[in-house]
């Protein structure tokens, strides 16, 4: 089955030439995957024969959703999305003055083993399609009513981990007749995977790269991320470098506040040797608990975003939202999990 929405107009238009179709009904079609139909027979302007066989031949998958929370202390919403294979994944609907932002996945779980993160425990199961990451943002704002204007890929999975489905990912929310959402309106957020800093830095985007560093020495990081035991953080931090002098785009450095873990004085100072030079932005993330972690929010935010500040760093305390829901990366997948296993007849024999 060919999974269409995935591609972008050239290759639409391409597919349908090959069939002896005009090439406007690429752009129909195209348009249309963009108002959230669901079938193809939705598509009025097309002929029918070719409705029947586009059914036929291609997959069509909207996401269902599976469990949906809404804050009631700030109208967060936190979807858990049900995949064409039964597979689950996370999208977050956050609400500020500059609009609305959702956060989305791009993995079906995550290999990357950071200890304070809920998305990496079950391992990671597969990458998500083009289609699947854009139909998150899509059914997010249909569901909700409340258009977006920002995309944060810093949910389930390590984006440049699917590189080539993220780079179409883009493409495809950028287009004019797609979402037409800027560069400029979209962050992505990466553990540090070196070689794919570098990569991404050739094409070229107006993006805001977000580096999850967590703590500025190695032995530190190393603990908490394992993909720092293969780079090492002097050298993320020279690809970081590189990236924006090949871009011109200043890197933000999250950083999960973790009590007696990566907030001491002299960690933040070092943090602030680290960055020297380079234009950089720090922000301090107020740490979620995770059941299955022994890790705990730190009690030192405040004094920790002083000293940083104090080096001339720039520094943000990301707004904690949705804290009456399970806000987290992952946790609700996690829960949801929990629940199918308890449920199976293996579990309720044991």
């Amino acid at each position: 089955m060919t999974d269409l929405k995935s591609m972008n107009l050239p290759e639409l238009t391409a597919w349908f030439k090959e069939r002896g179709q005009p090439a406007f009904r690429a752009k129909q079609v195209f348009k249309w995957f963009y108002r959230g139909v669901t079938s193809f027979e939705e598509m009025s302007d097309l002929p029918k024969a070719l409705r029947e066989e586009l059914t036929e031949q291609c997959i069509f998958t909207p996401p269902k959703v599976a469990r949906k929370q809404v804050s009631a202390q700030d109208g967060t919403i936190k979807y858990l999305w049900e995949l064409g294979d039964g597979n689950c994944v996370e999208s977050v609907l956050m609400r500020y003055q500059h609009g609305n932002t959702v956060c989305i996945s791009c993995q079906v779980g995550c290999r990357m083993g950071c200890a304070f993160c809920a998305s990496t425990i079950a391992g990671r199961v597969r990458n998500l399609t083009p289609a699947e990451m854009v139909d998150q943002v899509l059914f997010a704002q249909m569901d909700s009513g409340a258009p977006i204007s920002n995309i944060v890929l810093m949910g389930i999975g390590e984006p440049l981990d699917n590189f080539d489905t993220v780079m179409r990912f883009l493409e495809l929310v950028n287009h004019p007749d797609g979402l037409n959402i800027g560069m400029r309106h979209i962050s992505l957020s990466t553990c540090g995977l070196v070689d794919q800093i570098d990569k991404l830095a050739q094409y070229g985007l107006q993006l805001t790269l977000s580096v999850s560093l967590h703590a500025p020495d190695d032995e530190t990081r190393s603990k908490i991320m394992p993909v720092n035991r293969s780079v090492g953080v002097e050298k993320l931090v020279e690809t970081c470098r590189r990236y924006f002098e090949t871009t011109g785009r200043r890197i933000s450095y999250e950083y999960a506040m973790i009590d007696g873990v990566n907030d001491s004085d002299w960690q933040a100072d070092l943090l602030a040797k680290r960055l020297r030079g380079v234009p950089a932005h720090v922000n301090l993330i107020p740490l979620n608990e995770v059941e299955e972690s022994p890790l705990k929010p730190s009690r030192r935010v405040a004094a920790f975003q002083k000293r940083l500040e104090s080096h001339g760093i720039t520094v943000t305390v990301r707004r904690k939202l949705g804290g009456d829901i399970d806000a987290s990366c992952g946790q609700l997948r996690r829960k949801a999990m929990k629940e199918n296993e308890r449920n199976s007849p293996e579990y309720r024999k044991k």
